[in-house]
């Protein structure tokens, strides 16, 4: 089984050589791995093609933001399965891939496989802010503020091809409707590992500011309503309400 991780990067000379690094050190053999940048202008390209040799496909150009940088990715990646790791972001340690295999291999009727992911200083990786430790999925788990953690989150490309990719327009909400989309109302089969497989640099679009969380709070309810699925009238408040445990487990 192949996997292809796709980063999409925009001026991120100070965290892409992590990511980079992240991704190649892993032991798994079976890896495409796909950087699509922005057209960055800061040195990341420069940073990116020093790696060049194990990356196999670099696209450079402007997109409509890091969801159509996303699709773009998607849409060349030859992998059965695709992760998505961002710019700033890392693999826990360097068997996560070999264990999202192995998942996927264990059975054919998996269709995704999830993790927790941690939240860490920019700074330092090492310092933990926030421990995100999503549990098993259950019916209804999304009514109840529930949602995997997009950058642990992979999924076989078969299902991409049979229910599309993501959708632009969603702002930050984007990956919040593709896994709602897919888990929900196509009902895919999903695996939960109790493991970290991503460390996340804090300072998430959504979250920056109280503005930038009712935006995003509208656009998970278009996401319930493109699908022509309905949560509970609380279920958009809970969600973000349920984030406050991840700081008690830290």
């Amino acid at each position: 089984m192949k996997i292809s991780i796709v980063t999409i990067s925009y001026n991120s000379v100070d965290t892409i050589e992590d990511t980079l690094k992240s991704v190649i050190s892993q032991d798994c053999n079976n890896v495409e791995y796909i950087i699509v940048d922005g057209g960055s202008n800061d040195g990341t390209l420069d940073i990116i093609n020093r790696y060049k040799d194990n990356i196999q496909t670099i696209i450079s150009e402007k997109d409509k933001g890091i969801y159509d940088a996303m699709n773009k990715g998607i849409q060349v990646a030859k992998g059965d399965v695709i992760g998505i790791l961002n710019s700033d972001d890392i693999y826990e340690n360097t068997n996560i891939l070999s264990l999202v295999i192995d998942a996927f291999s264990n059975s054919d009727q998996i269709d995704a496989v999830y993790g927790d992911i941690e939240y860490v200083d920019r700074l330092n990786l090492s310092k933990r802010l926030r421990l995100w430790n999503a549990g098993a999925y259950k019916p209804n788990s999304f009514k109840w503020g529930w949602m995997p953690p997009h950058p642990a989150f992979f999924i076989k490309k078969s299902k991409y091809i049979e229910f599309g990719s993501y959708l632009l327009g969603l702002g930050s909400s984007a990956d919040y409707e593709l896994m709602l989309r897919m888990i929900v109302k196509h009902k895919i089969k999903i695996r939960y590992l109790p493991v970290i497989i991503t460390k996340m640099r804090m300072g998430g679009v959504s979250n920056k500011s109280f503005n930038n969380r009712i935006e995003a709070n509208k656009n998970d309810r278009l996401a319930w309503k493109v699908n022509n699925l309905k949560p509970f009238w609380f279920t958009l408040w809970l969600k973000p309400v349920r984030k406050i445990g991840q700081f008690i487990r830290i």
